[in-house]
């Protein structure tokens, strides 16, 4: 049984198709309710809490498709130069989901994002007034002072303890069934994505008074872009733990001694990654065969590395780029189409390029 994020990603069209009529009209919202037992009970993965949970608030599948949206977006640019690049789907095969069933590196990243995707979206939508359950951050009202002076809280905060809840109880549920180490691991990199989301939670001000003064201010809470979450995951990534469960079962502890005990924001992982160089259904590995690869880089992207010592293939192709462009008062950019040729490096595939699939 395939874990949720990857069920709820195999049923994101399902999700979607429900973002076409207005979240507002109260016709869809009394036909959301009427299916959503049907729609919680066809989505697979889901564990009974959880379809609990997707019942009792169907309109935040909504947003939870969109969360998934959002993090299987920002993990594919974050690791778009690495062997392994976040891409699960091909020719049908449900490879994120092989990625899961270990205990890598890249499941630890998959799982924080994937957290953190939830509690964004969630919280955004609390924001937007699409849920019945929540809206603004009820706490942040009144007057309030920082290095600034006083201020009074005013517009939408984000209401983001309502979207870590959510997530912890939607999110955490398939490993709370779980005593085992796996089960351990997935949960505190989920609490490490869904610290990562509030940690960039951000006071923005807008100053009231004669010419723009500040003599009076109105301030609220607002998440950063969800970039400044991937990228800060990203960084927990490369510098993920190895670890091992302690004896008496109930924690981690570092498996190299020379580094140090993990945080609550960092990532840990048990067994070391596959190295993603050929197509592996049983790792979730798609391979590195036909990978654009940069000939003059030195770092992961170069065609040493990204192709595996196999070489690579050179082709030229043309392509239309913007050049020549001028900017023209007040607030133009007009450019011309022009012509350019350009070489175009792909990794060469091994001798056997089927799938390796362990019997």
């Amino acid at each position: 049984n395939m874990n949720f994020l990857s069920g709820i990603w195999w049923s994101l069209p399902l999700v979607l198709v429900w973002a076409t009529p207005p979240v507002t009209s109260s016709w869809w919202y009394m036909g959301a309710v009427g299916s959503s037992r049907v729609m919680c009970d066809n989505v697979p993965g889901l564990v009974s809490r959880q379809r609990q949970l997707c019942r009792r608030h169907p309109e935040a599948m909504l947003s939870i498709g969109r969360g998934v949206a959002a993090w299987t977006a920002e993990c594919q640019h974050q690791f778009r130069r690495h062997r392994w690049d976040c891409n699960a789907l091909e020719r049908g095969q449900r490879l994120l989901g092989r990625v899961l069933l270990r205990s890598s590196r890249e499941s630890a990243f998959v799982h924080a994002i994937s957290s953190a995707g939830v509690v964004f979206a969630i919280t955004r939508a609390c924001s937007q007034g699409e849920l019945k359950s929540c809206s603004c951050d009820p706490k942040k009202k009144g007057s309030a002072k920082d290095s600034k002076g006083h201020f009074d809280w005013g517009g939408c905060s984000d209401n983001i303890d309502y979207g870590v809840k959510f997530a912890r109880a939607f999110v955490d549920a398939k490993e709370r069934k779980g005593k085992d180490a796996r089960a351990l691991m997935n949960l505190h990199n989920n609490r490490a994505g869904r610290k990562a989301v509030k940690r960039f939670l951000k006071q923005e001000c807008k100053c009231h008074g004669v010419s723009g003064s500040c003599t009076l201010r109105t301030c609220w809470l607002a998440m950063a872009d969800f970039r400044k979450t991937g990228d800060y995951l990203w960084k927990k990534y490369n510098g993920a733990i190895q670890v091992v469960m302690n004896q008496d079962g109930t924690g981690f502890t570092v498996a190299n001694k020379r580094f140090k005990k993990p945080t609550k924001n960092d990532l840990v992982y048990f067994e070391s990654s596959p190295d993603y160089c050929i197509r592996d259904r049983d790792v979730g590995s798609l391979g590195t065969a036909g990978r654009v690869c940069n000939q003059t880089s030195r770092g992961m992207d170069s065609c040493e590395v990204m192709c595996c010592g196999r070489g690579y293939d050179t082709s030229r192709v043309s392509r239309m780029t913007k050049c020549e462009c001028k900017f023209h008062w007040c607030c133009a950019v007009r450019c011309q189409d022009c012509l350019e040729v350009v070489d175009i490096h792909t990794c060469k595939a091994p001798k056997s390029a089927g799938w390796i699939s362990r019997t």
